[in-house]
């Protein structure tokens, strides 16, 4: 059964790489999303243990904020990252003459994804979702300068490593498959992060970062 679906999923890739990405990117960052749901109804949960206030205290999906989430996938995530992806290995492999594989080759890619796909990205989220859940621009001015940074120099510590490891080993016609399963991951922190606000850990994050500074 896996593999059947392993085999239809590499024909679909070779025959519509964008959509089979586009519905691939929205479904997990959907799958994603639900996660972020439960992971923060848990923390609520532990949060009320010594409380009497009994409401919310079974889980449920909040499906209007499923759909926001799986409608950036569909609209970005999938369509952008196929042509990123897929330029970054041109410009590397051909602009630049660089060995694939070569610590040359992955290090330039990986300077490439982590200083410009990886900012836009997070900025992209985070105003999207702000104007998907209905606030101004100035609310998602306010709420992208409180979150952008905490949230790159968080993923900067982890998605260096799953890049390497992508651009050294995984196939390029395969790369986008192992970036959408870790993006499954990634849609649940972001989506977490996100609801998150002014939450005390994230304060003494950005003044660490700012100390640093």
């Amino acid at each position: 059964m896996l593999m059947r679906a392993w085999k239809w999923y590499q024909t679909q890739l070779a025959t519509n790489p964008v959509s089979t990405q586009v519905i691939s990117s929205g479904l997990l960052w959907g799958t994603g999303d639900i996660g972020a749901q439960y992971v923060s109804f848990s923390t609520r949960k532990q949060r009320q243990l010594h409380s009497h206030d009994k409401e919310g205290k079974s889980f449920k999906i909040d499906w209007k904020r499923v759909a926001t989430t799986s409608m950036f996938g569909f609209a970005f995530v999938g369509p952008v990252g196929h042509f990123w992806y897929e330029g970054l290995e041109h410009v590397t492999r051909h602009s630049l003459r660089l060995r694939p594989s070569s610590w040359q080759f992955v290090t330039a890619k990986l300077a490439a994804d982590s200083l410009l796909f990886g900012p836009v990205h997070l900025l992209t989220f985070f105003t999207y979702m702000g104007l998907a859940s209905g606030k101004t621009f100035d609310e998602v001015k306010r709420d992208v300068k409180r979150d952008f940074l905490p949230a790159f120099m968080t993923e900067g510590c982890v998605w260096p490593i799953v890049q390497a490891v992508n651009f050294r080993f995984v196939p390029v016609r395969y790369q986008l498959l192992y970036v959408n399963f870790f993006c499954l991951l990634d849609s649940a922190f972001l989506s977490w992060f996100e609801q998150q606000d002014n939450a005390p850990w994230k304060k003494r994050l950005k003044s660490i970062i700012s100390a640093k500074a």
